[in-house]
């Protein structure tokens, strides 16, 4: 995953194409957990977080993820299992779910 977020051509080159990646545009990462992605929604009025990882496990993915990034390129992190409040500006007409 590591690799695939540091590699993932997303930003735009002279051209107007999406053919460079962060380390081309001399970017940096910032990791924050999320734990309602793996919310189960498909019935009922509640989400379901039975598939989500042990919270320890998680964590453990989590410190793995950023670590291995800031390897690579400057990275910064959330605080695990955190309330935060994150704003950013999302500058593009995309999003991207990265998958290995």
């Amino acid at each position: 995953m590591v690799e695939r977020v540091t590699t993932y051509r997303v930003f735009e080159d002279e051209a107007g194409k999406m053919n460079l990646n962060v380390k081309d545009v001399d970017g940096s990462v910032l990791v924050v957990s999320q734990f309602t992605l793996p919310a189960d929604t498909k019935k009922g009025t509640r989400a379901g977080f039975s598939k989500g990882a042990h919270p320890a496990d998680a964590e453990r993915l989590y410190d793995y993820f950023a670590d291995h990034c800031q390897q690579v390129l400057p990275t910064e992190r959330g605080q695990f299992a955190a309330d935060m409040k994150v704003s950013l500006i999302n500058d593009g007409p995309v999003t991207f779910w990265l998958q290995v």
